[in-house]
């Protein structure tokens, strides 16, 4: 690592532990960063109260945040360089629609069971299960394409046709739906940061360190995917072991944050472009860290941002995902002029 990447990397971890401070500083209760720190190393805070909403909602929910914003960032990112296709995001195999699938049978088929049935079913970990066992059956039947197909792109083309099978049954789940079960399931598509408690977050984070070890494991395969696949072939690369490798690297932590935090938009797709405009470089053991950091970064912004601080609301996080980010990346492509890859 040259000593560019040293700065830059010392500026974005920096910048990292402010917005995280910052997070969990703002809200519907503005609480002072002297209070912020005193709380997390286990001083008393000037109010009781804020230590109660410090340690039991703000900081689980930060800490999700990071979680969120590097793994789908790093999702996309081998997503993009498995298919050297920019447009591919971290739900291009039908992850996000195989979970979305699952909840909509849970949510909106609930009608078929009985009242207590449907009322276990639709609680939070009945809808996060349902989440979970619908990525997992897309992801296997992909996998099981994926051996017998040659074709990296044809895998991409049945990823979305996938996506495009599930999208239709939620359709017609959803036309036959209450408005109940329909507002109930716009509201979990909505995506959310702040309904998991510790124990689902030491759940998600165990799942989350798996795929980002296997991401690790990755970085080599990665750089020489970027020759093209046939001359990673002459290099000796099994192909298929390696694209079964990403593609279970990205299922863990796309399909886990999906089950658990909701469909979240943009970040995926959009920081690892961010991430190679900003370095310049093709990387994978400069970007891997630089989008881990970046995507955190930027999903802690967003998430301050839909607190709308000062006020008893909160928007949407898939709003604020996309409107605060896509700006950006069309104002860093515009600006180069060219896209790297």
């Amino acid at each position: 690592m040259t000593k560019d990447y040293k700065y830059s990397f010392s500026l974005l971890i920096i910048f990292l532990i402010l917005c995280f401070f910052m997070n969990i500083s703002l809200g519907s209760v503005n609480i002072p960063l002297k209070d912020v720190f005193n709380s997390l190393i286990g001083n008393p805070t000037e109010q009781d109260t804020w230590q109660h909403i410090i340690l039991n909602y703000r900081l689980p929910k930060s800490l999700t945040a990071i979680i969120v914003g590097s793994g789908l960032g790093i999702s996309g990112l081998l997503m993009q360089t498995l298919f050297r296709n920019p447009l591919a995001g971290p739900f291009v195999l039908g992850i996000s629609s195989g979970a979305s699938l699952g909840v909509a049978l849970i949510i909106l088929g609930s009608g078929i069971f009985s009242s207590a049935f449907a009322s276990l079913f639709i609680s939070k970990w009945g809808v996060t299960i349902a989440a979970s066992l619908g990525s997992f059956i897309v992801l296997l039947a992909v996998m099981m394409v994926s051996i017998k197909v040659r074709d990296t792109m044809a895998i991409l083309i049945i990823g979305l046709m996938f996506a495009s099978i599930t999208s239709a049954i939620v359709s017609v789940l959803s036309y036959f739906g209450s408005a109940e079960q329909l507002q109930q399931y716009i509201f979990w598509g909505f995506g959310s940061l702040g309904n998991l408690s510790w124990e689902d977050l030491f759940i998600l984070c165990l799942i989350y360190s798996l795929g980002i070890i296997l991401s690790i494991a990755s970085i080599k395969t990665l750089n020489t995917l970027l020759l093209g696949e046939n001359y990673a072939k002459s290099l000796g690369l099994n192909i298929k072991q390696s694209r079964l490798l990403i593609i279970a690297a990205t299922s863990l932590l796309a399909g886990t944050i999906t089950a658990f935090a909701g469909p979240i938009a943009f970040i995926g797709l959009a920081v690892p472009h961010i991430t190679r405009q900003i370095f310049n470089t093709s990387s994978h053991k400069i970007l891997l860290p630089a989008v881990f950091l970046l995507g955190a970064i930027i999903m802690l912004i967003c998430d301050t941002i839909a607190q709308l601080p000062n006020t008893d609301y909160t928007l949407p996080i898939n709003a604020i995902t996309s409107l605060v980010g896509a700006p950006v990346v069309i104002w860093l492509l515009v600006r180069k002029r060219k896209m790297m890859f």
